[in-house]
């Protein structure tokens, strides 16, 4: 099964065609310009220069949250119009588990899946690694920093902390008294190949009801709902 990935949850963006496990081609890019400037001409530019025609593709995936509000939906709206188009399935996988894999050849290592979600806050996700593959241990969550470092101070696996996050957490577990090591950067970040294997056995939806997976209402809707019940408070005076 040959798989088109897309992941845009942070600042990075990448894509990426994976066939079988094995990866046929892929794009990365983490230079602080907007995912709407230059996704799909690196999804273009990477088919073409793969000589992947978009009508060889069986499934469509895409990191579905958590992570940047702007970032998921630039990302699924894309998946969604190439899914569309080609009249092809498609699967929106979980960011954390998709990042887990970049790790999931480490044979018994806790794997400890960070995002900053600001406000000392991580979106985290923890999966055990098993010779290749990933058994989760919680769902995907928002956490404050103190209540991750007092949930896995004392487990005696080796902790390895990875995401866009990590050196936040790192920092934070390290100091506090959680022994853990930090991935190398060229296996910590979010990438389109670990989404494509995460898609690799997920149920499949049509472009239509693909949806994203959010955490927790954006700062946007955070500060109408705080003018909103001002307003309320202020009228009922």
């Amino acid at each position: 099964m040959r798989i088109l990935a897309l992941e845009t949850s942070a600042k990075s963006a990448s894509c990426a065609v994976v066939e079988d496990g094995a990866v046929l081609a892929r794009s990365f890019q983490c230079t602080g310009l907007t995912h709407s400037r230059t996704l799909l001409p690196m999804v273009d530019a990477m088919l073409q220069n793969a000589e992947l025609p978009m009508a060889s593709i069986d499934l469509f995936a895409v990191a579905a949250g958590p992570g940047s509000f702007t970032g998921l939906r630039i990302g699924v709206s894309a998946l969604k119009g190439l899914a569309w188009a080609a009249d092809k399935p498609c699967v929106g996988v979980s960011t954390l588990y998709a990042m887990a894999q970049n790790l999931a050849h480490l044979d018994g290592a806790l794997l400890v899946c960070a995002m900053d979600a600001r406000r000392s806050q991580v979106y985290n996700a923890l999966f055990e690694a098993q010779s290749g593959t990933l058994r989760r241990l919680c769902d995907d969550r928002a956490i404050g920093l103190d209540e991750l470092t007092a949930e896995v101070r004392n487990d005696p696996r080796q902790k390895i902390v990875l995401g866009d996050g990590a050196k936040l957490a790192y920092d934070h577990l390290v100091q506090n008294g959680a022994a853990c090591a930090i991935a190398p950067a060229a296996l910590r970040y979010q990438d389109a190949v670990g989404v494509a294997l995460a898609a690799e056995n997920a149920e499949r939806c049509s472009a239509q009801e693909l949806s994203i997976a959010y955490l927790r209402v954006s700062q946007a809707e955070r500060e109408r709902r705080a003018r909103l019940e001002r307003e309320s408070n202020q009228e009922s005076i």
